[in-house]
């Protein structure tokens, strides 16, 4: 699927926040969220999310939830290795 997402919110070194639609409002859109929180020292929890809204949302929820969570742990091990290497 090709999106063109809206950035909703974007605070550098803290959060960023886009909403991508599909066709019309209210058929299916996802709400993709990063969000860094420092723990003190040079650590800090990366938290990567995605709300999905809209009609289909029930025929795509197997398939969204089995390779977006794919894509994220992928995403997130690439980083981890990228902030720690």
């Amino acid at each position: 699927m090709t999106f063109k997402p809206v950035v909703l919110k974007a605070e550098p070194s803290k959060e960023l926040r886009w909403l991508g639609r599909l066709f019309v409002p209210g058929l299916f859109a996802g709400e993709h969220r990063f969000v860094i929180e420092p723990t003190g020292g040079s650590r800090v929890i990366f938290t990567q999310s995605e709300q999905f809204k809209g009609l289909l949302v029930p025929l795509l929820w197997k398939s969204l939830d089995k390779n977006t969570r794919e894509g994220f742990n992928q995403m997130n091990e690439a980083l981890k290795r990228l902030a720690e290497g």
